[in-house]
């Protein structure tokens, strides 16, 4: 619960708790603190035994961090039913967003470089005669306009 505490923390929460409430009323204090804690954990533990109850046999297994949407992601992904590791390990997302953006951009990116010199050494090219535009030449870069602080 506590893992981010380290022992610097602790000892000012410790010195601060005995300034506060002083060392007399300090053991009281931490009493009535631990049994309210166990009360509140009490209560969960059997909220969460109603609800499994009221679920019935076909809910033996739910567990409440599933609830949590990292969790049951992470839970799923591990699960390998869908197939879902051979998509995750397949799928290259960094080299399509860098072809995608060389595309859009109009630079020549390794897979359009290899189709683009087969494509003039062997054929024609249908970006020429097709009224397509042709993606793969590089386009002349355009200067921005000065950017005004007081436009915004």
């Amino acid at each position: 619960m506590f893992n981010d505490i380290g022992a610097l923390e602790v000892v000012t929460l410790v010195v601060l708790a005995v300034l506060v409430f002083g060392p007399d009323k300090l053991p009281k204090v931490i009493q009535d603190v631990t049994r309210t804690i166990r009360k509140i954990r009490e209560f969960s533990d059997s909220a969460k035994a109603d609800i499994r109850n009221e679920l019935g046999p076909e809910f033996k297994d739910f567990e409440f961090e599933d609830l949590n949407p990292k969790t049951f992601i992470r839970k799923q992904l591990d699960n390998d039913e869908l197939g879902l590791k051979e998509i995750r390990n397949g799928l290259d997302l960094k080299k399509e967003m860098a072809e995608l953006t060389d595309a859009v951009h109009g630079r020549e990116s390794a897979s359009s470089s290899s189709v683009s010199s087969s494509d003039s050494s062997g054929g024609s090219s249908s970006g020429a005669t097709g009224g397509s535009v042709d993606m793969t030449k590089k386009r002349e870069i355009e200067e921005r306009p000065p950017y005004d602080m007081d436009a915004t």
